[in-house]
C-alpha cells in the first residue's frame, strides 16, 4: 500500500509540476566563448572595414594596381579606421573565425530541454488556416520573421503542433505556448504571396495549448 501511494504521490507531483519557463535567449545552444571584436564597431566603422577589405581584395586578385579613385577611397577609409585607433589588420585576420563561431551560436539547440514541458511568449505565424482556425504554426521571436524579413536562425524557431485548434486573430498575433519540448533539425514550407519558402528550424512543441499574450501577465 505504502508503495502505491508513494507512486501515486509522484504522479501528482510530475502531473502538476509547473512548466519550464522560457525565452528566446534559453533556446541558443552552449559554445565556448570566444572574442569578437566587431561588437566594438558602429554601422559606419563596420561598412568602411568591409569596403577596405573589398578593395583590397581586388587589389590581392588582379595583382594590379587600384584605379585611382579606388585607391583613393581606400586610403581615406583606412585612414579613418586607424584614426578612431582600428587595428584593420587584426579585424580582417579575425572575420572566418569569428562568422564561424557566430554560425555555430546560431545554428546550435540546447537538448536539456528536450522531453520537458516549456512555456514560452512569442508570435504566431501559422504554416495553414482552416476556416480561420489552426493546428501548427511557427512561433518566432519578432514580427515580420520569415516574411518581411530574412528568417531568424533555427535555434530561434519553434514548430507548435497544437491538440486543440487556435483561432487566429491576426498574423503574428503574440501568444504564449506550452507544450512539450523536442530539439531537431526539421524544415516545414512556409506559404507567401510570391510562392514557398522552406524554414529550417531547431525546435518543435507538442501537444502544445495556446494562451494570449498578456503584457501584464
Amino acid at each position: 500500500m505504502r508503495r502505491v501511494l508513494l507512486c501515486l504521490g509522484l504522479l501528482t507531483a510530475t502531473l502538476s509540476a509547473e512548466p519550464i519557463e522560457l525565452l528566446w535567449p534559453d533556446l541558443q545552444g552552449v559554445v565556448e566563448e570566444f572574442e569578437d571584436p566587431f561588437v566594438d564597431l558602429d554601422s559606419d566603422q563596420l561598412f568602411q572595414l568591409g569596403m577596405v577589405a573589398r578593395l583590397r581584395g581586388s587589389a590581392a586578385a588582379t595583382d594590379k594596381p587600384l584605379p585611382p579613385e579606388d585607391a583613393a577611397v581606400l586610403a581615406d577609409r583606412t585612414q579613418q579606421l586607424e584614426d578612431a585607433g582600428i587595428d584593420i589588420d587584426y579585424l580582417l585576420d579575425q572575420r572566418a573565425k569569428v562568422t564561424e563561431m557566430r554560425r555555430q551560436r546560431a545554428m546550435n539547440t540546447r537538448e536539456d530541454y528536450d522531453e520537458k514541458t516549456i512555456r514560452m511568449p512569442g508570435y504566431l505565424l501559422p504554416l495553414d488556416v482552416t476556416e480561420g482556425e489552426v493546428m501548427e504554426f511557427l512561433l518566432v521571436p519578432w514580427v515580420g520573421a520569415c516574411i518581411h524579413t530574412p528568417p531568424p536562425p533555427p535555434n530561434q524557431i519553434v514548430y507548435v503542433k497544437l491538440s486543440e485548434p487556435w483561432k487566429v486573430r491576426s498574423q503574428w498575433e503574440p501568444v504564449y505556448v506550452e507544450g512539450k519540448m523536442q530539439s531537431g533539425d526539421i524544415t516545414k514550407g512556409l506559404y507567401l504571396v510570391d510562392g514557398t519558402a522552406d524554414i529550417h528550424i531547431g525546435y518543435t512543441l507538442t501537444a502544445a495549448i495556446t494562451t494570449p499574450f498578456d503584457d501584464e501577465d
